[in-house]
């Protein structure tokens, strides 16, 4: 007990005798913890977001996206052609078991104006299914009805941004705009929704489909079928997510006259499938991320290595005096390298105060959604202290291997 209270009196001691040096040593350590845990939590927090989203939507939903084109040998991206049509919709609706919504959507992009107001906004248009696959919720008045579908109604359901924008001062509920050259109903005002898989429905005015078609925001294949965008599905059980995905399969490929499965114009993705995806690709941004923050933590155990050995210049004499008088070399190197975790671990305990603070500010002013974690506290730490070890290896091992004689003999 005698023994470890000398030794943290005189590693006190070596600290204290130069508290600037010792404050812009631990400096490297505070920035590199600090942007450890705020990065992390940053990485964390997104990665929490998106998947909070996606599963919003259910395990049990598909989407089908439509394939490629290809034109003199050049491969356009997956999702730009237009082999997805309405009735491929209605056809899976109709013959595929254990389907419980099905909902097409095509969109196209207007100016749409409201009074002296007006914005950019994507209209969609879309059958009544689409607020039951897609878990729209409504602030105020009410989605697209089996009738409106029928009826070709014209009439619009608005995300929040563009209540706020066409309609700043007013409700818009009973209003009307123009999009292109018709004149939409205001009959519902959609929750806001942020971004999520099928984009962000906050910029967005929803319209039945077959009134889309008059807009003229609507495709036809050549057959004279109508292009959509994507089919939303959404199964009565996720149990039977395979069958039912197997069965679309076989019916969109007879649909459209494809006999190689490998050739299909068409692509089935599962909300399963896109959270493991997006929790792979999040893990490997929020390790970079990590990655990123530990080079300012490396950069900081350099410093300490550079003022320890420093300091063990300093103290030659002070070395071979109390070697003369009898402390061995582990007295000696225990000093020094229980003086560097000192420096390290305080240094981890400050940064740890500024990156849970710093994370907090950042979540607090929306720029990011952070969730700081107990092992991203406990990993930054850990690692301060593994760089004092690392770090103040050296300079203690070469202070416990001076002579006693030639230190004596230092000015």
């Amino acid at each position: 007990m005698k023994k470890l209270v000398g030794l943290l009196g005189a590693v006190w001691g070596g600290i204290s005798t130069h508290k600037l040096r010792s404050l812009l040593t631990m400096l490297g350590i505070v920035i590199g913890v600090t942007a450890v845990i705020i990065l992390l939590a940053v990485g964390k927090g997104t990665t929490e977001s998106v998947v909070s989203r996606i599963s919003s939507l259910g395990a049990n939903t598909l989407f089908i996206s439509p394939g490629f084109t290809q034109t003199s040998g050049v491969r356009t991206a997956f999702g730009s052609a237009n082999t997805l049509t309405l009735e491929d919709a209605n056809a899976i609706a109709a013959n595929v078991a254990n389907v419980q919504a099905v909902a097409p959507s095509s969109t196209t992009t207007v100016q749409a104006i409201a009074g002296n107001q007006n914005m950019r906004a994507t209209v969609t248009g879309v059958t009544p299914d689409y607020a039951t696959v897609y878990g729209v919720k409504m602030a105020e008045g009410d989605f697209i009805t089996a009738d409106d579908y029928n009826s070709n109604a014209r009439i619009a359901v608005i995300g929040a941004t563009v209540a706020t924008t066409l309609f700043p001062d007013s409700d818009p509920l009973g209003q009307q705009i123009r999009a292109g050259n018709y004149i939409l109903n205001v009959t519902g005002v959609m929750q806001s929704s942020g971004q999520s898989i099928a984009g962000s429905t906050d910029n967005s005015i929803i319209t039945p489909f077959t009134t889309l078609q008059l807009l003229g925001g609507q495709s036809l294949t050549k057959n004279g079928d109508h292009v959509v965008r994507t089919i939303g599905i959404m199964e009565t059980d996720v149990k039977y997510a395979t069958q039912v995905t197997n069965d679309i399969t076989a019916l969109l490929l007879d649909r459209h006259a494809i006999t190689d499965p490998t050739k299909a114009d068409f692509q089935i993705t599962s909300v399963e499938a896109l959270l493991a995806s997006v929790n792979s690709i999040t893990g490997q941004l929020t390790l970079l991320l990590g990655a990123i923050a530990a080079i300012s933590l490396l950069v900081g155990g350099i410093g300490v290595m550079n003022i320890m050995l420093v300091s063990v210049l300093e103290r030659t004499r002070e070395i071979g005096i109390r070697k003369a008088l009898g402390a061995k070399e582990s007295d000696i190197w225990s000093q020094f390298l229980v003086e560097a975790i000192f420096l390290t671990f305080s240094g981890g305990i400050i940064g740890v105060i500024f990156g849970v603070g710093g994370a907090l500010i950042i979540n607090r002013t929306g720029l990011f959604t952070t969730v700081i974690t107990s092992s991203s506290i406990i990993l930054a730490v850990s690692v301060s202290v593994g760089i004092g070890l690392f770090f103040g290896f050296y300079p203690a091992w070469n202070a416990s291997r001076l002579e006693p004689i030639k230190a004596l003999r230092t000015e």
